[in-house]
């Protein structure tokens, strides 16, 4: 090993250590509660510590490039999402989603451990790097004044399908085993979601029940609420959190767990003129954390991407491709 690629490993190993050092104390059962990988103090304090600890520990020669001070505090990030991964610390799910926060993050705390850096020309201010370390810390209990009420979000989609109603409704009502090549998620297969298998319901009717069957164990219990032949059904959705396999979902992103929810669905049957009808799809979700300014776009985006690809199943069996 070359005196330069350790020198290399010690400095990104010292902000890896410290993530590793706050995933653990923001995981320790007995403040749980109060200090958790969903706060902002999390998501937002611990990468800029991250950034601002590499360009912190880095050579003044380095330190004086803005592309290296926006660049390297990437690195340990993509270690630290390395090692979380290997030891199955997070799920690879829930790291897609927040890797481009942290990224920001961490070249925001490499932009400013620089500025500190050129300030002081070759000087190291420890007070002020510790209390970057600890902002994650200082952060949880302000962040309290942020309300993390559920709030709820409409995912709505819809596909034109040139096909006769009842033809089209029949696939609805009850949804026949979806074959992988049949499956065309996008999203949701990047990011290791369960497919689709099939849906059944015992009869079409208000109070029917219907199951919605993925891979991976996941089953979606469902009540019919409303129905009219050929027009419209909506049904709740009821996902029990403790029945879901542990190796299905990421903890953090479990539908009917303690951020994310679904509520309901319905599907609306419209006739075109010409010929053909079309056929909507759209559902009710709920999410519950201080950061659903952000959080509501993957979720939406992951809804859609489920609900297009059955529309697209149902579009593809009725027109007979």
């Amino acid at each position: 090993m070359t005196p330069r690629l350790k020198r290399w490993l010690i400095r990104v190993s010292i902000p890896v250590s410290y993530a590793l050092l706050m995933w653990l104390l923001f995981n320790l059962n007995p403040i749980r509660d109060f200090y958790t990988v969903m706060s902002v103090g999390f998501l937002f304090g611990v990468p800029f510590g991250i950034g601002y600890l590499i360009v912190f520990f880095s050579p003044i020669a380095s330190v004086e490039k803005k592309t290296y001070r926006t660049m390297a505090p990437w690195i340990p990030i993509l270690f630290f999402l390395f090692l979380t991964i290997v030891f199955r610390l997070e799920g690879i799910a829930c790291w897609i989603m927040i890797l481009p926060l942290f990224l920001v993050c961490a070249s925001i705390g490499g932009l400013v451990a620089g500025r500190d850096r050129l300030r002081r020309h070759q000087k190291r201010d420890r007070l002020r790097v510790s209390i970057v370390l600890l902002l994650p810390v200082f952060i949880v209990p302000l962040e309290q004044v942020i309300p993390d009420t559920a709030r709820r979000y409409t995912a709505d989609t819809h596909i034109d399908i040139h096909a006769p109603a009842a033809a089209i409704w029949a696939n609805v009502v009850r949804v026949r085993t979806i074959g992988e090549k049949e499956d065309r998620g996008r999203l949701t297969r990047w990011l290791g979601f369960p497919r689709p298998i099939r849906a059944e319901l015992d009869h079409a009717g208000v109070g029917g029940r219907r199951q919605a069957i993925f891979s991976k164990g996941l089953v979606f219990e469902e009540v019919v609420k409303d129905y009219a032949d050929e027009r419209r059904m909506q049904f709740s959705i009821d996902a029990d959190p403790h029945s879901i396999p542990a190796t299905t979902m990421d903890s953090h992103i479990v539908v009917g767990g303690e951020y994310f929810d679904v509520l309901d669905g319905t599907y609306e049957l419209e006739p075109l003129t010409g010929g053909g009808c079309r056929l909507h799809l759209y559902s009710h979700f709920t999410l519950k954390t201080r950061l659903n300014f952000y959080a509501h776009w993957w979720a939406g985006w992951i809804m859609q991407d489920i609900q297009d690809n059955i529309l697209q199943v149902i579009k593809g069996r009725c027109e007979g491709r």
